[in-house]
């Protein structure tokens, strides 16, 4: 019999202590799945239990276990995996894991919900937001039509969607990716659920909505007694919303414990290692004579949105980057923060020529590229690279890694033959801190920060000049976040590149970012050095976004 770890027992420390009632009771979970020469054992001998009205945190690195324990809760696992035969998960003393799977499937999204980690590749790209949303409640409900999308409207509301009417109209990818996490999260909440599971449900978005959207969660659990399971490597959410805390390693439960006593008394090493990782440092002193890579002048985009009826549409031209303008040195690191939707993703991509119906002057490296066709711009490409916020929907689910990262060095003809390439895809996972033993693998088969991670390899395999990086860091643990900036600099350093970083992370752009540029509503409202706009913000809006960030208390 194997070892009870002292730190982590089957049953919590407070269980019984409080008088509320368990509405969910999980023992002995271990998940295994079937792979290429073997199986992997994802999960092993987990156990947690979650009172009513109460929020439970999972926390730990990427590749620790925490979405398989809530996709075994929710009943998605893959056909390749396989659940133990001691594991019991109890929804009010009943073990679901034994309902048939239309039993199991009427619980989800009605008694049982859950916000994915990755919206872009959760959200149906063919149908609008309304209608995603309508279908969940018409699933469980006996509304009309009519009902589900008045209904609808009133989530949008309830998550702070500007103009809900329109957006309903919307497709997911005319939204930014906050707003579409935020679509998720009504989608969740549609029916009221009982237990709530929230898969990294801020992770997309910025610091300031991202309490807005938890104080909303908490909300609705205290006017609803619903009992939530938020899965996050982010401590100071977790510090502030959790009662009670797991924290997982390599498939296993390290420790547990209340809140309070495992971030001021954490006893297993590795949530002691986990508790001061924090990326730190600031980026290398750059030359003022360096000369300019990129340069955007007066850069303007706009989309004309529908709202109103069929008979009688009204359109209307919503500004996203408002005549900005934008300098960046060759070795330097520039930052470009704001809430989401407020124009960082757009003004970045009109910068590369990815969004060809805007207006003003780009220049890549002295030569002017607004004027460009598609056909003009390719062999810039292997220059500037990009490194997307969702990898899931980045990555081609049908290719394996080593086509994925070997796909731009063929297209662009660098390497001497296969042998090379296959090398330069190799250094290039390593650099990326993965191991270059996963060239057959496929994306499906990695945890959200190992997607990035091989997103970043992609990118660097070519050697380009210029990265430009929306969110990289969004979808990783502390630790490996702390890996990710010191790869960065490292690369930097030693290949001459400059970075665009677009983030709501305010604690990773103080040590990577050498200048920062703060938009909203798309504007610049403050720019200048990192060190003196995070320390002496000269807008109110600035200021809230820094208190976000660095207040634990806030």
């Amino acid at each position: 019999m194997a070892e009870i770890n002292p730190f982590a027992p089957p049953e919590r420390f407070d269980l019984d202590v409080h008088g509320r009632s368990l509405i969910l009771d999980a023992r002995s979970i271990a998940v295994s799945f079937k792979v290429e020469g073997g199986t992997v054992e994802a999960v092993r001998d987990v156990s947690f239990q979650l009172h009513r009205g109460e929020t439970i945190a999972i926390v730990g690195e990427s590749g620790s276990g925490k979405s398989v324990t809530a996709r075994s809760v929710m009943g998605l696992l893959t056909k390749r995996a396989t659940i133990g035969p001691d594991a019991r998960i109890e929804l009010d003393g009943e073990n679901i894991l034994a309902f048939s799977p239309r039993k199991r499937r009427a619980l989800r999204g009605n008694r049982i919900s859950m916000i994915f980690q990755e919206p872009m590749s959760s959200l149906n790209p063919v149908y609008t937001v309304g209608a995603q949303i309508a279908e969940i409640i018409l699933l469980h409900t006996k509304m009309s039509k009519r009902e589900a999308m008045v209904r609808a409207r009133e989530l949008l509301e309830e998550v702070q969607i500007p103009e809900p009417e329109a957006r309903l109209r919307q497709y997911p990818h005319q939204l930014s990716g906050g707003q579409r996490q935020r679509v998720m999260i009504a989608m969740a909440l549609a029916n009221r659920p009982d237990v709530l599971i929230a898969d990294e449900p801020t992770t997309a978005l910025d610091v300031t909505v991202q309490a807005q959207i938890l104080n909303l969660i908490k909300d609705l659990q205290a006017r609803y007694g619903m009992a939530v399971i938020l899965i996050t490597h982010d401590l100071t959410i977790v510090r502030k919303f959790a009662h009670y805390v797991y924290v997982m390693q390599d498939g296993e439960v390290k420790e547990h414990n209340l809140t309070e006593q495992v971030f001021t008394r954490p006893r297993h090493p590795y949530t002691q290692h986990l508790l001061a990782s924090e990326p730190k440092g600031i980026a290398r002193p750059l030359a003022e004579d360096n000369p300019v890579i990129l340069e955007g002048r007066n850069v303007r985009v706009s989309y004309t949105l529908r709202r109103g009826g069929m008979f009688r549409p009204d359109y209307f031209d919503l500004v996203a980057v408002d005549g900005l303008d934008l300098r960046l040195q060759r070795h330097e690191t520039l930052g470009l923060v704001g809430e989401s939707g407020s124009g960082k993703t757009t003004f970045g991509q009109a910068l590369i020529r990815l969004i060809t119906h805007s207006t003003g002057e780009v220049y890549f490296a002295g030569e002017a590229i607004h004027d460009k066709t598609r056909r003009e711009m390719r062999p810039l490409r292997s220059r500037m690279q990009i490194v997307f916020q969702d990898p899931f929907a980045s990555l081609n689910p049908r290719m394996s890694i080593r086509q994925i990262v070997e796909e731009g060095l063929i297209v662009n003809r660098i390497g001497d033959g296969s042998k090379e390439r296959l090398e330069r895809v190799r250094q290039a996972l390593r650099d990326a801190g993965l191991p270059d033993t996963i060239l057959s693998r496929f994306p499906h088969e990695f945890s959200g920060g190992q997607r990035q991670r091989i997103a970043i390899a992609r990118a660097i395999a070519l050697e380009p000049e210029f990265i430009l990086l929306d969110e990289p860091t969004s979808a990783l643990d502390l630790s490996v976040q702390a890996q990710i900036v010191e790869l960065l600099r490292k690369l930097q350093h030693e290949r001459g590149l400059s970075y665009l970083f677009i983030s709501h992370d305010l604690k990773v752009v103080r040590a990577l970012c050498h200048r920062v540029i703060v938009m909203q509503h798309g504007k610049v409202v403050e720019e200048g050095p990192v060190a003196e706009v995070l320390t002496r913000p000269r807008t109110p809006y600035t200021e809230r976004l820094v208190k976000a960030a660095f207040d634990v208390a806030a």
